[in-house]
């Protein structure tokens, strides 16, 4: 099978095991499926879950697209060649407990042909990253750890390096370079050579993307029925804001998708579904928002 049809089964794959898992934990709402088709080539299957126990919005997408290089990919994402495919599974939980943390995952693959549709181009990308409101380090720790794992199995070197590109990519530059969270792994623009061909990145995505459930599911379980305050609660929407900043204003998936004329229902499927902008908000120095926050401005080696 080419890279790219091995890829595509996968993440196929993944989405039905995590939106299972999902379903269980949450113990009440089910995702509704929405099979969609895209003008210029391709289409997804986004699968969406909201007011539930746990989750109080989510998405799980996979999408499979293609289409010819236009002067605005030209342009602004300096992708040269006469047609692209690109497919992948993105996906973001945020629940309803602020003791939950939200959580992001991405994994795909993308190729860039020339006029024979040769290929010219290859690189993979993904991570996965936490967004906790209130920290609790021994679940940083098991999130963090349980990616380490997954990396060290490929390469030892990986962990430190994704981890330190997850912490200086997911940053709102414009707030004092404060994280959106409490980082993960995230890595791009991977691109195969004689040692580590495309199928050796695709059985690397697959190991982290496998790792999803290990880290963060237990960390729902254990969280999910602890009682909470309105003051949390608000907390919880005034990060949401920053959330949705980085997304809007930074997230390179999507500018992708906007320049590529996608889905948007798909692509802004990121956003939160409360949030909260108040002018210069300051938690209490000493507090335990005030630890998170310092925790998302001041990165922390985890394991």
């Amino acid at each position: 099978m080419l890279p790219k049809d091995v890829f595509i089964d996968y993440i196929h794959d993944l989405q039905n095991r995590i939106c299972k898992a999902v379903e269980v934990s949450d113990g009440k709402a089910y995702f509704i499926e929405d099979n969609w088709q895209r003008e210029e080539g391709g289409g997804g299957r986004t699968r969406v879950i909201s007011n539930g126990k746990v989750f109080e919005k989510g998405g799980v997408n996979t999408s499979v697209v293609h289409g010819k290089v236009t002067e605005a990919m030209r342009n602004q994402l300096k992708i040269n060649g006469d047609n692209w495919f690109a497919c992948g599974l993105s996906l973001v939980l945020h629940p309803l407990n602020p003791f939950v943390p939200t959580v992001h995952c991405n994994y795909r693959m993308f190729e860039l042909y020339d006029e024979n549709n040769q290929v010219i181009d290859q690189w993979f990308g993904g991570g996965t990253d936490l967004t906790p409101y209130y920290l609790f380090e021994e679940d940083a720790r098991h999130f963090h750890q349980t990616y380490k794992n997954a990396c060290d199995d490929f390469d030892p070197g990986f962990f430190p390096t994704f981890k330190k590109t997850c912490d200086n990519y997911f940053v709102n530059w414009h707030r004092n370079e404060e994280r959106r969270g409490i980082g993960g792994i995230f890595y791009d623009y991977q691109r195969p050579n004689q040692e580590r061909d495309a199928h050796w990145w695709i059985k690397f995505a697959k190991r982290c993307g496998d790792a999803f459930m290990e880290a963060y599911i237990p960390i729902v379980e254990k969280r999910k029925l602890l009682p909470f305050t309105e003051e949390q609660k608000h907390w919880q929407e005034i990060r949401r804001g920053r959330y949705t900043e980085f997304n809007l204003v930074h997230d390179r998936g999507t500018l992708f998708g906007l320049k590529t004329n996608g889905r948007i229902e798909s692509i802004l499927m990121s956003l939160p579904p409360t949030v909260r902008f108040e002018y210069n908000y300051q938690p209490r120095p000493g507090s335990e928002e005030d630890k998170l926050l310092q925790a998302c401005l001041h990165p922390v080696d985890w394991v």
